[in-house]
Parts: structure tokens; sequence; C-alpha cells
């Protein structure tokens, strides 16, 4: 059964408590676990704290916290205290950002994700393990230190977000979870193959890994509405956020699309952008419209085989009463 996760708000919202009560109200409706982004707003782990405190049951996850922002250990050692403060609610989500957050943002250099991913998660399962870590890698060289505080128990599971064959495939080789996003269930469906080959590489069990599908949904009694918020949020990610949105679509079968998008994006054209994004597109990569509406797009995606969780994401313009419009419209039933 593919059970259904919130994905609370990538666009900033007036406060933290404005966050900790849209989790409590996932909680209160039933979703499974309220994942964080973190970009440039409020940072995931003190966020995620203040909803551990406020919250009983629902399980709290980073999805994703940058590898760049914050060296391994310390991300081991972060996962390990939110594990503790959430009484063994969390899940580590992490991944390699695009450039243009990590090099505008961060002022690090965006070289060899895929390298920095894996030693990454080798090292902070290390870290969680209690083990005395000795690393030996390409990036790190680590020898002589392990926690002085109890290793989490139980260890936090470890998703790796990607979108391209050889970022899911290592997912699948090295973590316990891939966080899917930006993909049509023909899409999804490819990459779910990337990420079964990469699984039996690293000789995992299957069973015991994770698929979670970030989706962008918006169900407003207004559709048109639902439909506007979801396209600009769409052309947004395709035209201002470098080439990975772009690229994944054109793999698609949407290169033309994608690439017009990118184009009338970088020459300032937005609304022209946001028109040249085809209904289709719109319909393959997202939920929009009424709640009834919406709720039946939804189900369409819980077919793919090998997915255990839609993550219900939200338009970067939704306000806060379209957000929880949409949370309580999509609820788990």
């Amino acid at each position: 059964m593919v059970t259904r996760d919130v994905y609370l708000p990538v666009a900033a919202q007036p406060s933290v408590e404005t966050l900790v009560e849209q989790a409590q109200r996932g909680e209160q409706l039933g979703y499974e676990r309220a994942w964080l982004p973190e970009t440039w707003g409020r940072d995931a782990v003190t966020t995620l704290t203040s909803i551990a405190h406020g919250t009983d049951e629902i399980g709290i996850g980073t999805s994703i916290v940058p590898i760049y922002s914050r060296t391994p250990s310390l991300i081991g050692q972060t996962a390990t205290t939110l594990q503790e403060v959430s009484d063994g609610r969390f899940r580590l989500g992490l991944g390699p950002s695009g450039p243009i957050v990590i090099e505008g943002w961060h002022g690090e250099d965006f070289g060899n994700p895929l390298r920095r991913t894996r030693e990454t998660i080798d090292i902070a399962k290390q870290v969680m393990r209690g083990e005395e870590v000795e690393y030996d890698g390409e990036y790190y060289q680590l020898s002589g230190f392990r926690l002085r505080c109890d290793p989490p128990d139980p260890m936090p599971p470890i998703d790796a977000a990607g979108m391209g064959p050889k970022s899911v495939e290592l997912a699948g080789r090295f973590a316990d979870g891939w966080h899917a996003l930006m993909l049509t269930r023909e899409g999804l469906e490819e990459r779910m193959a990337d990420f079964d080959r990469g699984s039996d590489m690293g000789d995992r069990d299957r069973d015991d890994q994770r698929v979670t599908l970030s989706l962008t949904c918006c169900a407003l009694d207004d559709p048109g509405e639902a439909e506007r918020l979801v396209r600009q949020h769409i052309g947004f990610y395709i035209g201002g956020m470098g080439t990975f949105y772009r690229d994944a679509l054109a793999r698609q079968g949407y290169e033309d699309e994608a690439y017009e998008v990118s184009e009338q994006w970088a020459s300032g054209n937005r609304e022209a952008a946001m028109d040249a994004l085809p209904d289709e597109l719109i319909e393959e990569v997202a939920v929009a419209g009424t709640p009834e509406d919406a709720a039946d797009q939804l189900d369409a995606f819980a077919d793919v085989d090998g997915l255990d969780a839609i993550n219900i994401s939200f338009p970067r313009a939704a306000d806060h009463d379209q957000i929880l419009q949409t949370m309580e419209a999509l609820a788990p039933a």
C-alpha cells in the first residue's frame, strides 16, 4: 500500500510556529511523515527539532539536506540528535542540491556530486553506528574519532535524492531509500529500474528500501487557481533552478518544451515561460484541480509498481490557507 507523507512548504512561511502547526495538522490528518526541505530559508535542523517537540506520532525527515553545506560527520551527528529528540521518528534525506544553490549561496564548488553523495552516506552511517570513523575517500580522509554520545537506536535510515539514471542507481546501491521528484509516471517507472539495479549491485534487500515520490499538488475549489499555482511552480524549477529539472524532463520526452521554458525564463519572460508549459506536461508531473479531481489524479500515481509513499508537496506560491486546503483534500483515507 502506498502511504502519504506531507512535504512542508519550500517557500518562506510566516514563522517556525507556522511550520509546526502544519506538521501538527498533518499528524491529525493521518499523514505518515512530515518532510522539510532546506534551501535558503530557515534551516531544517532547528525547525525539525521544534516540530519533533510539537508532535507525538508523525515521522519527520529532511528532504533534502544538501551534502555540501555540512560535513558528512556533522550530518551523522545531526541525524543522531534528531533521532533522539523525536523519540526515533527521524529519517535522513540528503542530496547534492544544485550548483546555483551550492555555489551561489554556500560558496562551495559543486564538484562530482555522485562521489560526494556516496562518501557522505558511507561516513554518516559509520558515525551513526557509533564506530570509530576510519575513511579514506576521494574527498574525505578521517580517523581517530567516534560519537561521544550513545549512537541512535534505531539508526535513522538514509534516503538519497536523485533524478538522473546514475544518481538513482547510486541511491539503490548505497542508501536505504530514494527521493524521486519531477517525474512522470512513465519516467518514474524507468528510474525505478535504475534504483532496482543499484540495489542489486549493492546486494541490498530491496524490501528494506523505500521509494518516495515528491508530487506537487494543489487541490482548491477554484481549479483554475490550482492549475495556475502549479504551472508557476514548475516553470520556476525548470527555468530558475539550473539544468537538473530541465534535463530530467527532457529525458522524459519533453525536451523541446523544457528548453523553451528555460530559455524564456532566462530572458526574463516569465509569463511566456509558463505559457510554454503544455497542459499535458502539467498533468504528467503534478496534481491540480478541485479536491475531487485532484484525489483522482493522485490515485493514478499510486499505481506505479515499487512506489512506497507519495509526498504531498505544494506550489511555492501557495498561501497558508491553500496549503491547508490541499493537505486536507488529499489526506490519507
